[in-house]
């Protein structure tokens, strides 16, 4: 069983310097970031576009860090091969995309990589209640999902109390992950309810100490 009491920063990338991304990527892991997390987006399934496969391949080629990669795009099922091939530790698909969500999430198990779900702010909690047992991780959204700096949504919270909820009462093993507007004060509220993964991209990709920011993060729960 995964240790739930854990906590995990992974800062995105998204609010990294993307002409520096090596050398960006290098100060936030000694800076102690635990992940990085890596926001795919399409200009389909969200509207923004960021970067494929290669941004991946690139930072598992220069750095050695659990590489946590969220797909905010329409067809995840097909893209699923390269992302794969390109280093990913951990791939979060989307409850709307559009797939047989069970079909993904075996793939991505099947090829030896942790699975995660997420849904979007205005999808109820229970659409992701059917694949449960298949994930290593439930991402849940406290934006609405594709640009960064968005203010963190507290009403979603209860989305996290029932995620918490589920795994205790069915003895499962996965990881509670929000992403957005996250802080030391918004993780408070989030670890509170039953988070343990922090996504933050401005919080620490734009603070003046990166360490002092991963680590008011990370003190969520003390």
């Amino acid at each position: 069983m995964a240790n739930f009491e854990e906590i995990i920063i992974s800062p995105s990338l998204l609010a990294a310097d993307f002409g520096h991304v090596a050398d960006d990527t290098t100060r936030v892991i000694n800076a102690g970031a635990d992940w990085i997390h890596l926001d795919v987006m399409d200009g389909n399934f969200v509207d923004n576009i960021s970067f494929g496969p290669a941004m991946i391949e690139a930072v598992h080629a220069t750095n050695d860090i659990f590489l946590d990669v969220h797909l905010m795009i329409s067809r995840p099922d097909h893209y699923l091969p390269r992302f794969i091939e390109a280093g990913a530790d951990l791939i979060t698909v989307h409850v709307e995309s559009n797939h047989d969500v069970a079909d993904t999430l075996k793939r991505i198990r099947k090829a030896g990589v942790r699975a995660g779900i997420t849904l979007n702010p205005a999808t109820d909690i229970s659409e992701v209640e059917p694949y449960l047992e298949m994930i290593d991780l439930l991402l849940v959204m406290t934006v609405v999902p594709g640009f960064g700096g968005q203010s963190f949504m507290a009403e979603m919270m209860p989305k996290v109390e029932q995620a918490a909820r589920w795994r205790n009462e069915r003895r499962l093993d996965y990881h509670i992950e929000v992403d957005g507007g996250i802080g030391p004060e918004t993780a408070k509220i989030a670890a509170a309810a039953g988070a343990n993964v922090f996504v933050a991209g401005s919080a620490i990709f734009g603070a003046p100490d990166m360490r002092a920011a991963v680590e008011a993060i990370r003190s969520a729960r003390s």
